[in-house]
Order: structure tokens, then C-alpha cells, then sequence
């Protein structure tokens, strides 16, 4: 019989082959404009946003953030790459016996700042408490909805200017040869910096988790017109996002390696750790596939908000099979693979 795996749960393909086996396929299709076997971040019922996120990461305070920023985050940056604007927050708390309250006040306060940060409410929520041992500490599951804001009507609109767009909303499957590919900042922060920091490797003094809302930032960029395509790269990393693109789209994404911003410390730890920088997953980062006539407008407007200051082209999309061609600094060519799972589990 099988048994479930870290990897089930850790992005990339077993966790798409798992839930696509095992989750989806037991429940009935609905007709919707995003339905759930599209798998995308978010669905759309009614033109209504909807998504839901459990959180697990270890441990719940890192360099950077703690358990209840990312719960705030995730979720709202999930549906805000839909192209949409979120109205509100669900969360669903589950607590082990014997958590000191302090813990729970803490990760509760951090929640209501981040809350007040990115502009979304949390309005509605559920408490559970399982027996000592039972639990790891605590498990946060937060669920939001959106709606379809006038200036994503606006960047569709700029879009069908210079092509027809395949959906209403930024989904996964609409990027097109000719599309350029735009990263908001520096990649593998967070897993790098709440590795280090978990298993004691001493990298903590240098990298701090990106952890961080991005729902001003996505509306900058939407204002201006002609984003097709967002997503957050989290489990998985940017080689995930990539070959989601990809494989969706049907059309091979070439990319430039050097033009990727990876800082030096999260290079260094993971050439020192053997792991791929690109499969290490994000909390604050976004990537954004644009017609080719706006990418320079839309990059200069993301690179002039505080979160997307390190903003920077990284490739485009081109006739060919659904695969990632990554171009090497040394001028060579691989293909990136989609990684099987994130190397570093329980990250978010």
C-alpha cells in the first residue's frame, strides 16, 4: 500500500501527481472559469476569488518572520497573482495542549500587523486544541476571497491591444511565445534563511526570509497593463513556477541564468549544501509573464515599489516543446527540470 511522503506536500511533480491521484480526482468537476483541477492558485466561482492555504512551517519564528506573517502573506498573495483583489481573510487556528499562550500571542499579533499592512481584514476564524503531542505546536489555515478589480479590466484590455488574451484572469496557461518573463526580486531567501537558521548552519547572520504581502506591488504592475500571467514561486521555487508555465502553456520558456538575482549567500549555501537555488521556495517573491510591448513599463513600475526594487527581466517564452531552457553563465544551455519537491520541507 502506498504511503504518503514529505515530497506529497513539498511542490513540485510528485505533489501535482499526488493530489491530481489522490485529492482531485474523488470530486466532481465543477464549470467554472478557474476550476480546482486546473490548479492554479486560486479558483474563480462566479467571479469570485477564492483559495485556502495550510501552514505547517518549522520552526514558527525565523530570521525574517514567524508562522502568522506568512499565513497572512501566502494567502493574500495567492490571490492577488490571479489578478484579483482581496477583500477578506479566514483563518483556522490549531493549537497543542500545553503551548505556552505567549507563543499564541505572539504569532496572533504578528497576523493583525500583517493584516494591517497588506489592507486585508481577517473577518472570520475557528480555534481548535489537540492533545500534547498530538500536534507539532501549531497548524494555521487561512482562506481569503477576492474580487475582480477595474484595473485588472484595464490590463487585459492593454493586453488584447497587442494579442488575444486566453483568460480573464492572470492564469497559468495564458503565457504565449513572445511573452517576457519578470522576476520581483532575489530568489531562495526563505528556504535558505529558515534552513540555516533551523539545522543551526550559521548562514542566519546574512539572509533573512522574504516573507512579505505583494498585493500593492501586483496592483502597480496591473495598472499599467498587459500582465497575462502571475505567481508566487513558493514550494518548489522558480523552477517550479517555470515548468507550471510551461507545461500549461504549452511553449518553452528560454532564460538567461545570469540575469536571476540570487544573492551570494544563498548561492553559497546551497553550492555548499549540494541543493538547486531555483527549486528553494519564496514567501515574498512574485513572477510575472507580460507582453513584450509593455515588459520595460511594467518592470519599471514594479522595480519603484519597496517590494520590487530588485525587479529584473530573466527570459521570455518561444515556439517549442513545453519545457525551461535555462542559458548558462558560461554560455551554455540545460534544461531545468521541475524539481520533485522542495529540498527544504516545512517552509511554509
Amino acid at each position: 500500500m502506498q504511503k504518503v511522503i514529505m515530497n506529497d506536500g513539498a511542490g513540485g511533480e510528485l505533489m501535482q501527481e499526488f493530489i491530481s491521484k489522490h485529492i482531485t480526482s474523488h470530486f466532481p468537476r465543477m464549470n467554472s472559469e478557474i476550476p480546482l483541477d486546473a490548479l492554479d492558485d486560486s479558483a474563480v466561482v462566479d467571479d469570485i476569488v477564492f483559495t485556502i492555504d495550510g501552514h505547517t512551517v518549522n520552526p514558527l519564528f525565523f530570521p525574517g518572520g514567524d508562522i502568522g506573517r506568512i499565513a497572512i502573506s501566502g494567502t493574500v498573495n495567492d490571490i492577488s497573482v490571479m489578478g484579483a483583489k482581496p477583500l477578506g481573510i479566514g483563518s483556522s487556528v490549531i493549537l497543542e495542549e500545553g503551548l505556552d499562550a505567549e507563543i499564541v500571542d505572539k504569532v496572533m499579533e504578528s497576523m493583525g500587523q500583517t493584516s494591517k499592512e497588506c489592507g486585508v481584514p481577517v473577518v472570520t476564524g475557528d480555534t481548535k486544541v489537540m492533545g500534547a503531542g498530538e500536534l507539532d505546536k501549531m497548524v494555521i489555515t487561512t482562506s481569503a476571497i477576492g474580487k475582480r478589480p477595474d484595473y485588472l479590466d484595464h490590463d487585459m484590455e492593454v493586453a488584447n491591444s497587442y494579442r488575444k488574451v486566453d483568460n480573464r484572469w492572470c492564469a497559468d496557461s495564458n503565457t504565449r511565445p513572445g511573452d517576457v518573463i519578470i522576476v520581483s526580486g532575489y530568489m531562495g531567501d526563505h528556504g535558505v534563511a529558515l534552513l540555516s537558521f533551523r539545522e543551526g548552519y550559521g548562514f542566519e547572520t546574512e539572509l533573512k526570509s522574504d516573507v512579505q504581502p505583494l498585493n500593492k506591488m501586483i496592483e502597480k504592475a496591473l495598472r499599467v497593463g498587459g500582465v497575462v500571467a502571475m505567481k508566487d514561486p513558493t514550494r518548489g521555487g522558480l523552477a517550479n513556477t517555470l515548468n507550471e508555465w510551461a507545461d500549461k502553456s504549452k511553449c518553452q520558456l528560454d532564460i538567461n541564468e545570469a540575469d536571476i538575482p540570487i544573492r551570494d549567500g544563498v548561492e553559497n549555501a546551497c553550492e555548499l549544501l549540494g541543493i538547486e537555488p531555483l527549486n528553494i521556495g519564496n514567501e515574498g517573491k512574485c513572477v510575472l509573464s507580460v507582453v513584450p510591448e509593455m515588459a520595460e513599463e511594467v518592470l519599471k513600475a514594479i522595480r519603484a515599489t519597496p517590494e520590487g526594487k530588485d525587479a529584473a527581466i530573466i527570459g521570455r517564452a518561444v515556439d517549442g516543446p513545453a519545457r525551461v531552457v535555462l542559458k548558462t553563465e558560461v554560455g551554455g544551455k540545460r534544461i531545468l527540470e521541475p524539481p520533485s519537491g522542495d529540498p527544504v520541507p516545512r517552509i511554509c
